[in-house]
């Protein structure tokens, strides 16, 4: 209990916050008929979890530093306990995406104090075996997410994919508080308060700007002047690092074109591999009437196949550089992808599954090696930024991506029955819409062509930062102690073939 009570302790809290992504795809389409909600609603449901995550994760790892991992850890999974509770019992839409975002922050003190609190209890051989549990529970807890999301709706309801997590914070609270060691940083740091608060509106903003542009139009005033205050946000960040002494993330990283091309990687990887699939999740159990389990069982393949591929490929990769297996695996994810647009008004779920296959073989390739390859762009007194920066950009690319992905969506279906038919197709609305008149096949003719043109746009953005990455990323060094791919990699750095 005292040797590895502390990776149990952590493995419950890392298990809990990615299991919270894939597990609410599925639960989608239930949660908009109990709570009215729309399609935009829908979306901040996803991206107001996505986006704390990203927003606070540099600036909380930071603060973790300072104040004792263990101990913002032990309030990080308080916090996110809370949420889950308010999540369960929200009664309407506004009420379950604040808990959302507040839940996000608990994910984030969470995630950002994980590996820093391995790195303290376990070293040599001892380490190398925490993180490869470490990352497996990671992909563990993604493969399982859309199965337990639809066996927990469809049996005591949408509400308990929430509340399942209060038994588990309890014992991850219990086990950190009795096995895990408080442990901090050097004296003399100081927290980036000012670059934390700048990223987190220009991410926040950013996101506003595309979702409202979904309903507003991409050139309305106030589409437009949410970008201009996004990009006035991210050009003070910019400035505000520039200048602090301990910054979040140092600008001159940037001039490295082998870093510039990890993130963009990152920014690309979420995105094209899994911002798609919420819409998928709603056209499969709305459209074709497939139930929340069968639902959840048709998008398995993807994190299935992406959790034997991280396995297998760590061991015949071990010792390899990462930037071609990005690069390799982001062209995969994309082909995968455009592999999904080939839906028409007859097609059903196994229509997917050759594009969900392949974009798995690519996620199993990416995702453990991007840590691998963030350490090997970057001097080593700078691991801890580089892997805290790959979660970040992961974390935005999915928020993004989601936000962008869904304005895509009804813009095309727009064109055959009207904006306000397509936001309401798209949110779950099919039922009332088979009420109102509207002929099936104009319905699924109509989400069909919506979801091919967003699996397009997605599967174009993974092919394009597949060879951003095979060009940019050649020069790479590798990672000191460097775990192979399918592992996690350095204290800062992520593991696991989860969304998150």
């Amino acid at each position: 209990m005292r040797k590895w009570g502390p990776l149990a302790a952590v493995c419950l809290g890392t298990f809990m916050l990615l299991l919270d992504v894939t597990i609410v795809i599925v639960a989608l389409p239930d949660m908009a008929r109990a709570l009215d909600a729309s399609l935009s609603d829908l979306q901040w449901v996803i991206d107001g979890y996505a986006l704390a995550l990203a927003a606070l994760l540099l600036g909380i790892g930071a603060a973790a530093d300072l104040l004792g991992r263990r101990r913002v850890h032990v309030a990080g999974v308080v916090l996110f306990a809370a949420a889950s509770l308010a999540c369960g019992l929200a009664s309407s839409p506004t009420a379950l995406v604040a808990a959302r975002g507040v839940q996000g922050v608990g994910a984030a003190a969470m995630f950002a104090t994980t590996l820093p609190l391995l790195a303290s209890v376990y070293r040599g051989k001892e380490r190398s075996v925490a993180l490869g549990l470490w990352g497996a529970v990671s992909g563990a807890a993604a493969a399982i997410g859309p199965v337990a999301g639809g066996l927990l709706t469809e049996g005591p309801g949408w509400r308990w994919i929430f509340f399942v997590n209060l038994p588990v914070s309890v014992a991850a609270i219990w086990l950190t508080a009795r096995t895990v060691p408080e442990s901090r940083a050097e004296r003399g740091r100081r927290i980036d308060w000012a670059g934390t608060a700048a990223f987190a509106v220009f991410a926040g903003a950013a996101t506003y700007a595309v979702v409202r542009a979904g309903s507003q139009g991409w050139t309305s005033v106030s589409t437009l002047s949410t970008f201009g205050i996004a990009a006035l946000a991210l050009l003070c960040f910019v400035l505000v690092e520039r200048r602090v002494e301990h910054p979040l993330l140092e600008m001159s990283l940037f001039r490295a074109p082998g870093f510039v091309g990890v993130m963009a990687g990152a920014l690309a990887f979420n995105a094209s591999a899994f911002a798609v699939l919420p819409y998928t999740s709603i056209w499969l159990q709305t459209v074709l009437g497939l139930s929340p389990v069968q639902g959840g069982l048709a998008v398995l393949p993807l994190a299935a196949t992406a959790f034997v591929v991280a396995a297998v490929g760590g061991r015949l990769l071990h010792g390899v550089r990462p930037g071609p297996a990005i690069g390799v695996g982001l062209a995969l994810i994309g082909v995968g992808t455009l592999g999904q647009a080939v839906l028409g008004a007859g097609s059903s779920w196994p229509a997917l599954l050759p594009g969900l296959i392949v974009a798995g073989i690519g996620t199993g390739l990416v995702s453990p090696a991007l840590a691998g390859a963030a350490l090997a762009s970057v001097p080593p007194e700078r691991a801890g930024m580089a892997g805290g920066a790959v979660n970040t950009f992961r974390q935005l690319g999915y928020a993004f991506g989601v936000a962008v992905f869904g304005t895509v969506l009804t813009s095309r279906m727009g064109g055959t029955l009207g904006a306000g038919r397509s936001h309401a197709l798209a949110g779950g609305g099919a039922p009332g819409l088979r009420a109102a008149g509207v002929p099936e096949h104009a319905l699924r003719a109509a989400f069909a062509s919506g979801l091919n043109t967003a699996a397009v746009v997605a599967g174009a953005v993974g092919v394009v930062a597949g060879v951003a990455v095979l060009v940019l990323v050649r020069g790479d060094r590798k990672a000191p102690q460097a775990a192979p791919v399918g592992q996690a990699g350095q204290p800062g750095a992520g593991g696991g073939v989860g969304v998150v």
